[in-house]
């Protein structure tokens, strides 16, 4: 598009945005303008442009040859339709953009699909001027009106079985000059004025009579446009008329109360703007709650004329087109001359207006959007100019240009500003806000004012330096897109250490940059100094921690983070291998986590040797539970090593009596590394009886260890497994005798030593007269054991007994069984044999190899070489166990186990058959061996 300069035609207006500046000020102006290019200046080249139409994703242009040119926003054709042979008077959109119609002086209506073939054409033999398609023309029947010289309003609907239904809502009142659809409302202007209708009740609802002094209407054209759905405006001559349609459900025509008698209401009109102009209407369109009026300015003598004929000046003196902003009082707010080509010899019908509404929040204040665009089509014969709001850009150069700074960046920050703008207006607020001493909110504003400019940044980084504010920046400054420089980002943290106010940010900053961006030495360098200081914050250490992993001093983190208590030590520790650098750290790390100290500990043990845990949890002056700590860290080396700890078991003992007493007895059955004197006294002291119970009977003091049980536990049976433990008789009569003491014990006694003393042997040792609780009792509860017990033992040797029985029949039956033995002809003859066949088949009697069947466990093969075992020349031994042998595969088997065995046998003694051992006798190899 090529821009088209327009000429203010109107005088400064006072400036009402705010403070800055001066008082008064030339008012920002709301429209700019372009010409439509594209295919547009070729078309024009041939032809001339006669109406225009815009929908939501496309322009149509018709013109005098009767052609309709659908054009994208930018002007570029796409799609061409022969339509008319003549001038296109009108065009008309459905709602969705999908169908155009178009009417022509050859009397022709037209509509086509655009996405389709679909096509309809219609003939009238008279001009048609104006046609308006149903906004649901595709789900209504394909309905639409149009009307022409014939002064008829047709409304056409198609039927459900072909063919069009033709109504006439209006006729002989003269030709139809314009027509518009919105919603249920149709509006048309024919030589006696405006009139609505109700198309969804068919009723006429309002006529708004023509304007005074237009003797032609054919030379100055209505225009009607609907602003929304219920707001109609009306350009006609001079004179602009608003009608709002309303509903009254409680008045009637006659002003007075009715009663609602239906569910319908009656629709009215209502003129809410009325006004006169001094110029000649061409065109008017919505802009939010304004109008836009094309304006035709007449000279003197045209004011003077006549339309007495119907024939039309082209002297070429006629005035450039102008573009009216006006209120719905006609105040007006902006007028612009429009430069139009050939303007001079055209008349005020010869120009037509058109519009796209407005989106999003163009309608405030009447700034551009973004998918606006276009917005406002001025057409003439052989030229298109695109008129638009004024967008961001614009809007922001205007305040630049007026010293608005504020109101620069704000628009800045809504819109889509070029970049070179966005530097200027950042570049100056910013230094308005320093010299203010806003620093705070001018280091808030950097990322939106200097964006992706390194050399814009650097500057502002150590402007900021030298004011000793750069700490106010530095959660602003980018890490990327774009990088700074190493300088900036050090001396930027350099900048955090020097307050504690600002440690806490350092720590952030340290964190949440990469590593790469800056060297971590001067940062360290400057901090170093305030290490020893009592006052350095734990922000501030853990900030030199982070550092020196940067740097690679991982040992030095390592103190730090000790030092801090971190829970993340050990992870630290694992990654960086530094568990050589832990020795003087062990109290720290305990405090942090003393499981995962301990498990450390205990598995680089050989790193960190048990007396040098044991010496800095002793002697440690922090303030922790260190001897409870010394006891997980003992206990743990134990389970692990029971050797590792043993200069430390009698410290261990101590420890176990006061934190895990139940650990005690398996640790003192296990080591052999504490004192036992010692041990006893600490049990002695805690009063731990079977602790001392166990000492005294490692100690030798069995005795004492007995009288303690009894004495103390009152556990017979605990008494009991003590004594048998240590196999000793006389304290089973120690046992005895401490028992005779008390008479209950005694009943315990004898309710404890079934199966390991004569129950009637403790009995014989009571005195007499002692009175024994429950003794009745007691005794029937042993001689019921032992009847039990002498039961169970018959039981089981009868089962004993019965089981060899029936193994010894069982064996009798398999000894009586013979061996089948089969030729190997027949073996295979039978395998082939059916089922059904005869077991009395008639053997061969060849002399042939045979086979042991069935009941040979060697599968029909000696057990000792494995050959098959042929009958002839060679003896077959079988035994009742179903092994097989040769005769002198087995004798030198039984050879071979006799020499074996002579080494220990007397060669005077009898076999266990009783036959003398010098005479031979057959065993079966393979039973023999397994028996022995």
């Amino acid at each position: 598009m090529s821009t088209a300069p327009a000429r203010r035609a109107r005088p400064p207006l006072p400036l009402q945005n705010g403070a800055e500046g001066d008082d008064e000020r030339e008012e920002e102006p709301r429209l700019k303008y372009q010409r439509l290019g594209g295919s547009v200046p070729a078309i024009l080249s041939t032809d001339a442009a006669a109406a225009i139409a815009v929908a939501d994703r496309m322009v149509a242009l018709g013109t005098h040859n009767g052609t309709l040119h659908i054009l994208d926003f930018q002007g570029n054709q796409v799609k061409e339709i022969a339509a008319h042979t003549a001038t296109i008077n009108d065009i008309s959109f459905d709602a969705d953009g999908e169908y155009i119609g178009s009417c022509s002086d050859d009397g022709t209506v037209a509509i086509n699909s655009l996405f389709t073939d679909e096509k309809l054409k219609f003939e009238y033999h008279r001009p048609m001027k104006a046609i308006a398609l149903d906004p649901n023309y595709a789900r209504n029947y394909r309905r639409f009106a149009t009307g022409g010289l014939a002064g008829q309003v047709l409304v056409l609907t198609k039927k459900s079985w072909g063919g069009y239904h033709k109504k006439v809502l209006r006729d002989g009142e003269g030709p139809i000059h314009s027509m518009k659809w919105r919603a249920d409302l149709l509006a048309w202007a024919n030589d006696a004025g405006v009139k609505v209708h109700d198309m969804r009740t068919d009723k006429g609802i309002a006529f708004i009579e023509r304007p005074k002094g237009i003797h032609r209407p054919e030379f100055l054209l209505p225009h009607l446009v609907w602003q929304d759905d219920t707001v109609l405006v009306v350009g006609w001559g001079t004179s602009v008329k608003i009608a709002a349609i309303r509903t009254d459900l409680s008045q009637g025509l006659n002003g007075l109360q009715r009663t609602i008698t239906t569910a319908s209401s009656e629709k009215y009109v209502d003129i809410v703007g009325s006004f006169q102009t001094g110029y000649h209407i061409s065109g008017v369109a919505p802009f939010g709650d304004l109008l836009v009026v094309l304006a035709y300015i007449p000279d003197e003598d045209e004011k003077e004329k006549t339309f007495s004929t119907s024939v039309t000046s082209r002297q070429g003196t006629a005035q450039r087109p102008e573009i009216h902003l006006v209120s719905w009082k006609n105040d007006e707010l902006t007028t612009d001359a429009l430069p139009i080509h050939g303007y001079e010899h055209y008349k005020a019908k010869d120009y037509a207006l058109a519009h796209a509404p407005f989106s999003g929040s163009s309608n405030a204040g009447g700034q551009w959007a973004a998918g606006d665009e276009p917005l406002y089509y001025i057409v003439s014969p052989k030229d298109i100019v695109v008129a638009k709001p004024r967008d961001a850009e614009d809007h922001i150069a205007w305040l630049l240009q007026h010293g608005c700074h504020e109101k620069a960046l704000a628009a800045v920050e809504a819109g889509q500003g070029r970049t070179e703008l966005l530097d200027e207006v950042g570049s100056r607020y910013l230094d308005h806000l320093i010299i203010e001493r806003k620093y705070a909110e001018a280091a808030q504003r950097c990322p939106k004012l200097l964006r992706g400019s390194p050399s814009a940044w650097e500057r502002w980084v150590f402007h900021f330096a030298h004011l000793r504010q750069l700490p106010v920046l530095v959660p602003y400054i980018p890490t990327e897109n774009p990088q700074l420089s190493d300088t900036a980002y050090e001396v930027a943290l350099v900048a955090l250490t020097t307050n504690p106010s600002f440690h806490e940010l350092l720590l952030t900053t340290i964190k949440n940059w990469p590593p790469t961006l800056y060297s971590a030495s001067p940062v360290i360098s400057a901090i170093e100094p305030q290490l020893n200081s009592s006052s350095m914050a734990d922000s501030l250490k853990e900030s030199l921690a982070e550092l020196y992993v940067i740097n690679g001093q991982y040992e030095k983190a390592l103190s730090l983070y000790a030092e801090l208590l971190k829970p993340e030590v050990f992870e630290f520790i694992e990654k960086y291998n530094l568990h050589d650098a832990i020795h003087d750290k062990i109290v720290n790390l305990m405090i942090v986590d003393n499981k995962r100290t301990v498990h450390l500990l205990i598995q680089h043990r050989d790193i960190i040797p048990p007396y040098e845990v044991v010496e800095q949890l002793l002697h440690t002056s922090k303030k922790c539970d260190k001897r409870y700590l010394l006891h997980l860290y003992l206990h743990a080396l134990f389970e692990i090593d029971i050797h590792a700890g043993k200069d430390f078991h009698d410290m261990q003992v101590e420890l176990y009596a006061d934190y895990e007493t139940r650990m005690l007895l398996p640790f003192l059955r296990t080591s052999q590394h504490y004192r036992l004197d010692k041990a006893y006294e600490i049990f002695a002291q805690k009063e731990l009886v079977r602790e001392q119970v166990f000492v005294l009977g490692r100690m030798g003091n069995a005795k004492e260890a007995l009288s303690t049980i009894i004495n103390k536990l009152e556990d017979m049976q605990e008494a009991v497994e003590f004594v048998t433990e240590q196999h000793d008789d006389e304290l089973w009569e120690e046992l005895i005798r401490q028992c005779l003491q008390k008479p209950e014990m005694v009943g315990n006694l004898l309710e404890h030593t079934v199966g390991n003393l004569d129950p009637l042997y403790i009995v014989s040792l009571v005195p007499d007269g002692l009175e024994i609780p429950r003794l009745r009792d007691r005794l029937v509860k042993i001689v019921t054991d032992y009847r039990t017990e002498t039961s169970l033992r018959n039981g089981c040797n009868d089962i004993l007994k019965a089981d060899c029985v029936n193994l010894l029949v069982k064996y009798y039956h398999e000894a009586r069984r013979g061996v089948y033995m089969v030729s190997m002809d027949e073996e295979v003859h039978g395998n082939r044999a059916d089922d059904g066949s005869s077991r009395g088949h008639e053997r061969s009697s060849s002399v042939r190899a045979l086979d042991i069947k069935s009941r040979t466990r060697c599968g029909a093969r000696c057990c000792l070489c494995f050959d098959p075992l042929p009958i002839q020349d060679i003896s077959v031994i079988v035994f009742y166990c179903c092994h097989a042998y040769h005769l002198s595969c087995l004798e030198g088997g039984l050879d071979s186990m006799r020499s074996n065995s002579g080494q220990d046998s007397d060669g005077g003694m009898d076999d266990e058959d009783g036959s003398p051992s010098g005479q031979s006798r057959m065993r079966c190899v393979l039973c023999t061996t397994a028996a022995s």
